[in-house]
């Protein structure tokens, strides 16, 4: 590749191909929330419109998709010198609004939703994977080689650690795997020895089996063993806590291959047989209206969206927002794969939802917070010409290496 070519690619701007892919995503999630929620009327001609607007979860998920224009443009505006040199203020502040909801939540089981205005909730869990992703980005990009001595391990693997210790006793054990998984993503391409990734996934699978162990050796009924105990044998709890998913693994086999179509009175989606087959089982109406088409459509879009970040970030020249818009990806892949995988069984399910797709306001407002990062990265990177650009993108495994090591 010519410099001239590099530096075309390396330009500063708005990337508007990544934002009509996600807001195209989005627009498709309040079609598959309205065909979820569908209740059949006595009318038979009710027209695609009159359905959104008998939906009050359409509804709502419309008033998100307005609003998170305002929220990509606000976060895209934002100088991005003040997100380098803040990233600490905006850490400690999700971190203040992760305990005040663990304190002040009365509910049983999860305390994960913070009770505002007019009966809506937020989800501080949700916007800590921002505030995490910029901490990380800030504190890996510091040095060529991160975590490389024991002061900067610590610190880092503490920063990881005592919020995720407070979403676990929230009981968001999904929020915790991903900010888990894009720390692993972005210790990664940050260039982390393979040596301290090695003691960093050890310490983490100790821990993972360690609480499993302490649980089922106190014989604790918890929510999260019973639904990994469906998960490894869904016959034998196919009517309890394997319901959900066995009834999600059936309803996406009754789609076929091109799907029952929109508003089938008598569908399973229909008759709710998916408990919140509009939110976390959101893939399960997809399959059911338009089958193994629309299911493999999903997935081809969603690779389609990472590959464009993957595609930024190759081209941002700056470490720290590189490692934003890895992280964020990181973020938007495991929810694609954990979500996909337990809606199919091939996963214990944990309350991921789908992004862009799954109603709920936190979480889109923190996919499209996280895309205002990316957008916000590329309309400042520098345009300036280094050296160590590569000039050539034909070995895979060097574009890998490269990708890992580059550094401007």
């Amino acid at each position: 590749m010519t410099v001239t070519e590099e530096n075309r690619r390396s330009r500063a701007h708005t990337d508007g191909i990544l934002l009509a892919m996600v807001f195209a995503m989005s627009l498709f999630g309040v079609v598959a929330v309205c065909v979820a929620t569908y209740t059949p009327d006595s009318t038979s001609d009710t027209t695609f419109l009159n359905h959104i607007v008998e939906s009050s979860y359409a509804m709502r998920q419309c008033l998100f998709l307005l609003v998170a224009p305002l929220v990509v443009g606000v976060i895209m505006a934002f100088p991005f010198d003040i997100l380098r040199r803040r990233a600490e203020w905006i850490y400690w502040g999700a971190f203040i609004l992760l305990t005040i909801t663990t304190v002040f939540n009365r509910a049983q089981g999860v305390k994960a939703w913070l009770d505002v205005l007019w009966g809506y909730t937020i989800q501080p869990s949700e916007f800590a994977k921002l505030a995490m992703i910029l901490i990380l980005a800030k504190n890996l990009a510091k040095q060529d080689r991160p975590l490389s001595d024991r002061r900067s391990f610590t610190r880092v693997f503490l920063m990881v650690i005592v919020p995720g210790l407070v979403i676990l006793l929230q009981g968001e054990t999904g929020s915790l795997l991903v900010i888990i998984f894009l720390f692993a993503v972005m210790m990664y391409f940050a260039n982390v020895s393979m040596k301290t990734l090695g003691i960093l996934f050890a310490i983490a699978a100790i821990g993972i089996l360690s609480l499993y162990g302490f649980m089922m050796a106190t014989g604790s009924d918890d929510y999260r063993l019973a639904r990994i105990a469906g998960w490894l044998d869904p016959e034998l709890y196919s009517s309890s806590d394997a319901y959900q998913q066995t009834m999600s693994k059936m309803t996406i086999g009754s789609g076929g291959i091109s799907g029952n179509g929109m508003f089938q009175t008598g569908a399973i989606s229909q008759l709710n047989y998916v408990p919140a087959d509009w939110t976390d089982f959101i893939y399960a109406t997809i399959g059911e209206t338009w089958g193994l088409v629309g299911c493999v459509a999903i997935l081809v879009w969603y690779f389609l969206i990472l590959l464009r970040m993957l595609y930024l970030a190759w081209y941002t020249r700056d470490k720290f927002g590189r490692l934003i818009i890895i992280g964020v990806m990181g973020m938007l892949l495991f929810h694609v794969l954990e979500n996909i995988a337990m809606t199919l069984g091939l996963m214990p399910i944990t309350g991921i939802p789908l992004p862009f797709l799954s109603y709920g306001g936190s979480n889109m407002m923190t996919n499209m917070g996280g895309i205002g990062l990316v957008l916000n990265v590329t309309r400042n990177r520098s345009i300036s010409i280094s050296v160590n650009t590569p000039q050539t993108l034909h070995n895979p495994y060097r574009i890998h290496k490269q990708f890992r090591t580059r550094n401007y």
